[in-house]
């Protein structure tokens, strides 16, 4: 079982779904259930509204967070 950009996929990871049929916004979750062998709907995220999802829709966490980078750095403009 892997994730979108191919790391192994374990029950436990705190992911990030990034896409899925008929949602527009990213949502984050905790994997369970994970099913290894299956292609599609091979998981489960906790807490999201759609419980189920493919792993090549999501990223683990740590994956994100060295995306993004050090995001103490990036100046809050919302009070602006």
């Amino acid at each position: 079982m892997h994730y979108a950009n191919g790391r192994e996929a374990k029950n436990g990871d705190r992911v990030l779904k990034i896409q899925a049929a008929g949602y527009i916004k990213p949502s984050v979750g905790i994997l369970h259930d994970a099913v290894a062998g299956n292609d599609t709907c091979n998981g489960s995220l906790a807490p999201v509204i759609d419980s189920s999802c493919n792993l090549s829709e999501c990223l683990h966490i740590d994956d994100v967070r060295a995306a993004l980078g050090d995001i103490k750095q990036v100046k809050d403009t919302s009070a602006s």
